[in-house]
């Protein structure tokens, strides 16, 4: 399998190359060169593998076995899942049904997938324990008995998860510096707590004045600087990424198979039409996780549906309506990022929504289009690419065809959440234990049967109100939702406590409630980190000069590792 870029100007790459370019030369993301159908037969023998070996199954469709032997492919992907709280690594939970009373026995079908069982209790620890192990293996061979050691410095965006869990996944590692810029006071306190208490040398922490996608063009900026690019051997963590969209595939798989085990369905099902189906809805901000979904339909999954849930930063709820990518909405005055409950999400640019829409450009939707994989298509749609996102950047956005809008659809619907309704799904999930008709037991998670309640985290209320919503609107009437519940309710506790501990219903405080704590709802690493010693380097923008912050970035890179960074060039492999 070979990689090219979605702009047209790099191709040919292998998986390594791929790997440590991150981002290619000419701006784009890199994408395989063609996306493997697995026959169903395939697919279904894979469901009782554990989570490291269906990895391996699906690494190995897209890396050639010339560039990482089955053997050390495995080793990588049993230490990276080896760090999980559970075996299962992704474990599925059923939802209570909360709303009995619309009559909507589908509600009896909703399910979350909880992606935060890693190190830092958020859904990235799935991709970036896996691309933190890979770094360091494909370092250890290029420095295999070279005098001059090669190293890399990563440089990453968070807007709140992608930081820790890179961080996490980094610390400590041989030739690797690592980088972090998050918005300064735009992500809660226990991610920004969690991130700058890491007190490794090769870990360096940036709050930059202004936002998430200030802190993404100053990355992409950086990397788009060849000579400085070449000087420090910049590699990306963010989920441009290639490597994180193929390891957050694997729980798709996973979480399906896991599904027909639990409602006793069977798995040899000779066609799609035979199949249980599934939908999922994915809370979504910079799109990675829900592009995984997709290549895994393009695989040939049978995922009915995928559902875009964004929060009020709503730029691809707009598209998916629309056919229309705009910063800014109609009639609204200038770009702005707003800050909602979920701050994971508050992007205004998505970046890998540029790998979906090459596919869609090419001709693809839920399949591979008629004769769309020529190279003669491949190089149309990369030029198309290039167009529109050189008027992404000019003009503030772009529109496409109504073809492409209708090949989105075939696999997309999306929907909008407030944060009124965030807040009310947070609280409608915990309190409704005391409306039960029996005497409750307060339950802090979910169960398979008889779950009374579930803490959701502002994200995944997002999806799941989203999810609610499809189901009551016109959503598959045979069809099992997975929600994708990306955090830990501990990350983010002034919104969950707050909708929580507020606004008590009357059946609540009639039956016993008693206000939920910190501790109650956090796994006791987090509760730990309070008081812990942190470092930080901030950068001033003058109240959002965007070539202050990013000469800030710049120097500071310098400053930490310039002078006794390995002046070893980086060279294709």
């Amino acid at each position: 399998m070979r990689y090219r870029s979605t702009r047209g100007k790099s191709t040919n790459l292998s998986f390594e190359e791929a790997v440590f370019e991150g981002l290619a030369t000419d701006g784009g993301l890199y994408i395989p060169h063609h996306v493997p159908t697995v026959p169903l037969s395939e697919i279904l023998s894979w469901a009782d593998l554990p989570f490291p070996k269906l990895a391996a199954k699906i690494f190995r469709k897209f890396i050639a076995e010339q560039e990482i032997p089955d053997k050390d492919l495995e080793d990588i992907l049993t230490r990276s899942f080896a760090t999980f709280s559970t075996p299962e690594v992704t474990p599925l939970t059923k939802l209570p049904n909360v709303r009995p009373e619309l009559g909507n026995h589908n509600f009896d079908n909703l399910y979350v997938l909880e992606l935060f069982r890693g190190p830092t209790f958020a859904f990235k620890d799935v991709a970036l324990q896996v691309l933190g192990n890979l770094f360091e293996y494909f370092l250890a061979r290029r420095n295999r008995g070279s005098v001059e050691q090669y190293g890399i410095t990563v440089l990453g965006a968070t807007s709140g998860d992608t930081g820790g869990a890179a961080i996490y996944g980094l610390r400590g590692k041989k030739n690797v510096n690592v980088f972090i810029l998050h918005p300064k006071g735009r992500i809660s306190p226990v991610q920004e707590q969690q991130m700058t208490s890491v007190l490794d040398e090769n870990v360096h922490n940036v709050a930059v004045e202004g936002t998430f996608d200030d802190c993404q063009d100053i990355v992409k900026t950086l990397f788009g600087d060849e000579p400085f690019r070449r000087r420090f051997h910049l590699a990306a963590i963010n989920s441009i990424n290639w490597a994180r969209i193929l390891a957050q595939t694997t729980y798709y798989f996973y979480s399906y198979f896991t599904l027909l085990k639990r409602i006793g369905a069977p798995s040899g099902a000779t066609s799609y039409a035979a199949l249980t189906k599934v939908q999922y809805s994915v809370p979504t901000g910079n799109f990675g996780d829900i592009l995984a979904g997709y290549y895994a339909v393009r695989m040939g999954l049978p995922i009915e549906r995928l559902i875009v849930a964004t929060n009020e930063n709503d730029i691809l709820h707009r598209f998916f309506q629309t056919g229309r990518y705009e910063k800014k909405k109609a009639g609204s005055g200038d770009e702005e990022v707003r800050q909602t409950l979920s701050p994971a999400m508050d992007i205004l640019v998505s970046s890998n929504f540029e790998r979906l829409i090459w596919y869609l450009s090419r001709g693809d939707g839920r399949h591979t289009g008629a004769d769309a994989e020529t190279e003669e298509k491949a190089q149309v749609a990369s030029a198309t690419i290039a167009q529109w996102m050189s008027d992404l950047k000019a003009k503030g956005g772009f529109s496409v065809p109504e073809d492409v809008l209708a090949r989105a659809k075939e696999v997309f619907s999306s929907f909008c959440t407030s944060d009124a309704q965030t807040t009310d799904a947070i609280q409608r999930y915990y309190h409704h234990q005391f409306s039960l008709p029996y005497e409750p037991t307060p339950s802090h998670a979910g169960a398979d049967s008889g779950c009374p309640a579930y803490v959701l985290d502002p994200h995944t209320a997002v999806g799941v109100v989203a999810a609610e919503n499809f189901i009551q609107n016109g959503g598959s009437a045979t069809a099992y939702t997975i929600c994708l519940s990306t955090a830990s309710p501990g990350k983010f506790p002034e919104a969950v406590l707050k909708a929580i501990n507020e606004n008590v219903p009357n059946t609540s405080l009639q039956r016993g409630f008693k206000a939920v704590s910190y501790a109650d709802i956090a796994p006791r690493q987090l509760v730990e980190l309070e008081g812990l010693p942190k470092r930080c380097v901030d950068i001033s923008t003058d109240g959002g000069k965007k070539e202050l912050g990013l000469e800030g970035v710049r120097n500071t890179i310098e400053e930490k590792v310039g002078a006794g960074f390995p002046a070893v060039a980086a060279a294709k492999i």
